[in-house]
């Protein structure tokens, strides 16, 4: 019997996430912000898998939003960090309270709320952490100075911790997608689309259900000597 907890679980990587581990016999914790029909909606898909599906509510563009989900959590064998948001903009036009709740989200809650759930897979001597952190946290992005920051601050946390936690059996990965049909993509207009399609050497945008896939190979014993590494699943946009 295996526990996940899945931040932001709402979204459509997230989603795909859930089903996925449901598929493969996995309870899970399902965190959300703001967005509870799609949460449960997701419950309800999730129910025919006969697993334990708990929704877990909290903030985290505060710095506090972590504290009531760990709250909450009880027996774990997996992290997966799928929360996040965007922000466009140029960065002299930036305000500080929007640098502020975007770093909240992407790097002060998670890495928080890990600290406080280590514990609970210290005990069992084994368990896995997983990111889904961005293209843009590896080459960065124009318009999107914060986000590319908050998206690189996360791939040096999961270098950093993997080097700490590697003999306590404790495994921590990243992935980080280029663009994926989500509904973070729906600003974009069909030409913009299409010219980022174009622009990706496969010539499509990736699919969630190709993310959770990878989540699920770095969960199981098949990536068991894997760890500090980040799986760039973009379409070969970025190499």
């Amino acid at each position: 019997m295996k526990y996940a907890l899945i931040t932001g679980a709402s979204g459509g990587i997230g989603q795909a996430i859930a089903l996925n581990l449901a598929e493969k016999g996995y309870h899970l914790y399902l965190h959300y912000n703001k967005n509870e029909q799609s949460i449960r909606d997701l419950i309800e898909k999730l129910l025919p898998f006969g697993g334990e599906y708990i929704p877990i509510q909290a903030d985290f563009g505060g710095p506090n939003g972590y504290k009531k989900v760990y709250s909450e959590v009880f027996s774990l064998d997996a992290i997966i960090h799928c929360g996040g948001n965007s922000q466009y903009g140029l960065l002299i036009d930036l305000l500080q309270s929007e640098a502020e709740a975007l770093m909240n989200v992407h790097v002060l809650n998670p890495l928080m709320l890990t600290k406080e759930l280590l514990p609970k897979l210290l005990v069992k001597g084994k368990g896995n952490i997983v990111v889904i952190t961005s293209i843009w946290g590896q080459t960065g992005a124009a318009c999107e100075v914060v986000y590319s920051t908050a998206k690189g601050a996360q791939i040096a946390f999961v270098k950093a911790l993997s080097k700490e936690l590697a003999l306590n059996g404790i495994r921590v990965n990243a992935i980080a997608p280029g663009a994926i049909a989500t509904p973070m993509m729906e600003g974009f207009s069909q030409e913009e689309m299409d010219q980022i399609s174009y622009e990706i050497p496969m010539g499509r945008l990736g699919q969630p259900e190709e993310i959770a896939r990878s989540v699920a190979f770095l969960l199981s014993d098949e990536s068991s000597y894997m760890t500090g590494q980040v799986l760039a699943l973009n379409g070969g946009w970025y190499t």
